[in-house]
């Protein structure tokens, strides 16, 4: 899951991000779809890399990390998670999520966290496979 190194979501902005080098006013991203548009985003915005990004359990000392989270969904549910998030209900969402998380935190973790982890591993199997291949050659 080194690869996620290179992938970041910028608040404000629909979607995932490959980061493809540093400029002097910012960094140089490539959007992760069929467009692969580049653009160089302000040393000022959000972005969070999706390799330091984790989520809450139970125990108050540790979070499980994104990476993670992406292979239990790939080893449970295949290539693509097939709920829609923006008509599905918090059950549901939440129902999914336990298969994949059992002991998530769940008065930390909201409906709106999984939505986009259900996203963008959706964005991350369809535009970025060779994500999920180098961590079964490991």
């Amino acid at each position: 899951m080194e690869l996620l190194q290179e992938v970041a979501n910028i608040s404000g902005k629909p979607g995932l991000y490959r980061i493809v080098k540093p400029g002097r006013a910012g960094v140089i991203v490539e959007s992760l779809d069929s467009l692969k548009k580049r653009e160089m985003i302000n040393a000022n915005a959000k972005v969070s890399v999706l390799k330091e990004i984790s989520v809450y359990t139970e125990d108050i000392n540790k979070a499980t990390p994104l990476g993670e989270i992406f292979m239990s969904i790939k080893e449970k549910f295949g290539e693509k998670v097939d709920i829609d998030v923006k008509n599905a209900q918090n059950k549901e969402i939440f129902a999914f999520f336990e298969k994949v998380m059992p002991d998530y935190d769940k008065e930390r973790v909201y409906a709106t966290d999984v939505k986009k982890i259900i996203n963008w591993f959706n964005i991350l199997s369809a535009n970025l496979p060779e994500l999920f291949e180098t961590k079964a050659a490991e």
